[in-house]
């Protein structure tokens, strides 16, 4: 039996101290992440890292947790997860987390359990990074090692360019836009940045991304004096790749431009980079600077052009299996 697994990030149980302590323990535990010797890194993380900036993460995290649903990206990972099933009636779907729960490990074990031997691993990240798909694979992998009959496996690999993944992309934007009250005059295509070092060693993330925005932009018909391509979420004091989202969003609000629609690409599920980061912090730099409406982007969620596109990708890569 095949059986299709989606491979996400990761969201605290909670959005307290002690539900972001454990959470960002982990994750900034990860080499794939932090590549900076453990002898040095260790002691930095547990003695000024995580006893501060647990604390900061869970009041961001409480700006977008749902009474009802929790965790945006728990919810819309389920709902993925819920309406792929639907595209596979006789194959399992199922979804694992790198960090916090469900954990990947306990997903491939009940999968294998339940009779899987062909396993289709989707890594939900459309543009290959060490820090995040090859983390996805390291936590595949190491899940493997402990059941004791290991499946076949497939991963998809980036799809960045898969027309599956550039479809549904195109439609979510067009949806945003048809919904605005307002006619941007700017758009900002932002992702999640790297430090550079990683891009020097040899991570090939920027190029996906420039691949990605052409063919973005190409579909939607923006000229090129209309739109920029920025990079999020810099973390620590090194320098990360350029140009960074605030920056941009600052200089266009001082040359004038009032109305921006920012679309996150490399996202697949609504997130704290998204609807906290974008939607409140970056939003409230730029009206500080002078611009007047700011749109974050919709992720693609549940969008059914995105269902069907990851159904479309999974087909492709599932020949002979599916």
């Amino acid at each position: 039996m095949t059986g299709l697994v989606l491979i996400q990030l990761g969201t605290p149980d909670r959005p307290t101290y002690g539900g972001l302590f454990p959470y960002l323990r982990q994750f900034l535990s990860d080499p794939r992440v932090i590549e900076v010797p453990r002898a040095i890194w260790l002691p930095l993380l547990y003695l000024r890292i995580l006893p501060f900036r647990s604390g900061a993460s869970a009041e961001k995290y409480r700006r977008i947790w749902d009474a009802k649903t929790g965790s945006p990206l728990l919810h819309y990972t389920l709902r993925q997860t819920e309406l792929l099933q639907a595209h596979f009636p006789n194959n399992p779907v199922r979804f694992g987390m790198i960090v916090g729960n469900p954990p990947l490990q306990n997903t491939i074990k009940e999968m294998v359990d339940s009779g899987v031997d062909k396993l289709i691993a989707l890594p939900m990240f459309p543009q290959y990074s060490a820090t995040s798909f090859a983390s996805a694979t390291d936590s595949l992998f190491k899940a493997l090692t402990k059941v004791r009959r290991v499946p076949a496996v497939r991963v998809v690999p980036p799809y960045y360019d898969r027309p599956g993944y550039l479809d549904a992309l195109e439609a979510v934007v067009r949806d945003d836009l048809a919904k605005l009250p307002w006619e941007p005059e700017h758009f900002v295509i932002s992702f999640h940045g790297i430090p550079q070092k990683y891009a020097q060693r040899g991570d090939p993330y920027a190029t996906h991304v420039v691949r990605t925005t052409q063919a973005l932009v190409k579909r939607m018909g923006w000229a090129r004096n209309r739109w920029t391509q920025t990079y999020q979420s810099r973390f620590g004091r090194s320098e990360w790749l350029k140009p960074y989202t605030d920056d941009v969003l600052t200089d266009l609000a001082k040359k004038g431009v009032k109305r921006v629609y920012v679309a996150l690409p490399g996202f697949t599920a609504d997130c704290l980079e998204t609807l906290d980061e974008i939607g409140n912090e970056s939003r409230e730099i730029f009206e500080h600077a002078g611009g007047e409406h700011l749109k974050s982007g919709t992720c693609l969620n549940d969008h059914p052009k995105w269902i069907e596109g990851m159904a479309r990708i999974l087909r492709d890569e599932g020949h002979g299996w599916l």
